[in-house]
């Protein structure tokens, strides 16, 4: 069973209907127990760091993340809230990875929001893919480049498209709206 991390973060559904697709069962929750004896855990999320924070941390769900050993995506919010600290609501985030979350520049469109191609991929979960393959995108801060980098991507700077750290993953983009692509990383991450 895979658990879709309940935090107060928009765009649960299309994780839960990429899921379905890929013939995964889940569950949408904020249960401790529940999380912690998933075969996989998925942090999805559209939203706020500083919200999104302050309910991980009111539930103890920030300790129980860090704990986890099974597989763990996050995608999107989820990348972000998985680094040091997000410059969005001056926010203390898990500190998974190693790098900050910081606003794009004002030089150009912001949010980044459509399909972008990747600068460079490399680990398991892009079995499949090649750095043409589009990913649709929609976000206001990126990661920087960091030793946990496995993917880039170039809008007005190039930033982490993905990290990953042991059992700890994420993409920057939404593989559950990124068409064919997207299924081919779902998949990828399930096998795991």
């Amino acid at each position: 069973m895979i658990a879709i991390l309940k935090y107060n973060a928009g765009n649960i559904k299309s994780v839960q209907n990429a899921l379905e697709r890929a013939g995964a069962g889940c569950i949408v929750t904020d249960n401790v127990k529940e999380i912690e004896t998933a075969d996989k855990v998925i942090i999805p999320g559209v939203g706020h760091a500083g919200s999104a924070m302050r309910y991980l941390r009111e539930r103890g769900l920030d300790e129980v993340i860090k704990s986890l050993r099974q597989p763990v995506l996050g995608i999107c919010l989820g990348l972000q809230l998985m680094c040091r600290w997000s410059e969005e609501d001056n926010t203390e985030c898990l500190g998974i990875f190693d790098t900050d979350v910081v606003k794009f520049p004002p030089t150009g469109i912001i949010p980044h929001m459509g399909w972008n191609n990747f600068t460079w991929i490399k680990d398991d979960l892009f079995k499949g893919l090649d750095i043409n393959d589009d990913m649709y995108y929609v976000h206001s801060y990126y990661a920087g480049i960091c030793s946990h980098t496995t993917a880039a991507c170039t809008y007005l700077v190039t930033f982490s498209a993905a990290m990953r750290r042991g059992n700890f993953m994420a993409t920057q983009f939404h593989p559950e709206k990124s068409a064919s692509a997207g299924e081919i990383i779902i998949r990828n991450f399930l096998s795991l």
